[in-house]
């Protein structure tokens, strides 16, 4: 697999995004200015996303509806998105032409923790959420069998974090107003569900 030589720069990154995701298939995001770069996910990592979707599908309001592969823009700032693992909006996304939501129509964003990613980037993550002010990030670790639910962001950080391990369920706010049970969520690797 070869890429182009790309030279990112302020006003390009988009661009060399979708240049980068076409040429290796990677995930691309950029968060912070930054690009960042995912592999395909492992069979564990679909395994949690499809079966919180499953969960969220089944509780939502037809006015709401649960989106993989749907990025969030950072306004003010076209080169400055993040693509979750599970995004909730508006319905009504089904028939947008755009492909980045406006985070204030977010009502849950999910992401599921790599098994190679580093805290650094969990935390600079996270950080860009609130900032944007998506208003309810669930962060699932399938490395050890956690979650974290962040709420309440205000001058670029969660002020409300709850934290959990997998078999306590997950109490979502409004306007989801859902708990997620987590005793199915698989974990990376041997280690086992955590007690």
């Amino acid at each position: 697999m070869s890429v182009p030589p790309l030279r990112p720069r302020p006003g390009n990154l988009r661009e060399v995004a979708e240049k980068i995701e076409s040429a290796t298939g990677l995930r691309v995001q950029i968060v912070g200015g930054s690009l960042v770069m995912s592999p395909t996910p492992r069979g564990k990592h679909a395994g949690v996303v499809r079966r919180l979707r499953l969960q969220i599908d089944a509780a939502v309001p037809e006015s709401l509806g649960a989106y993989e592969v749907s990025s969030i823009s950072m306004p003010g700032d076209p080169d400055d998105y993040v693509t979750p693992d599970l995004v909730v909006l508006p319905s009504d996304w089904d028939d947008d032409d755009d492909w980045l939501a406006d985070p204030q129509d977010v009502a849950l964003a999910v992401e599921v923790i790599s098994k190679s990613e580093k805290a650094r980037d969990i935390s600079q993550k996270n950080d860009w959420y609130a900032v944007a002010g998506v208003k309810v990030l669930l962060v699932i670790d399938p490395r050890h069998g956690t979650w974290a639910l962040h709420t309440q962001p205000r001058s670029g950080s969660y002020q409300d974090t709850q934290r959990g391990k997998y078999g306590e369920e997950i109490p979502v706010p409004d306007p989801l107003t859902l708990r997620l049970a987590t005793d199915r969520l698989p974990v990376y690797g041997d280690a086992g569900r955590p007690d």
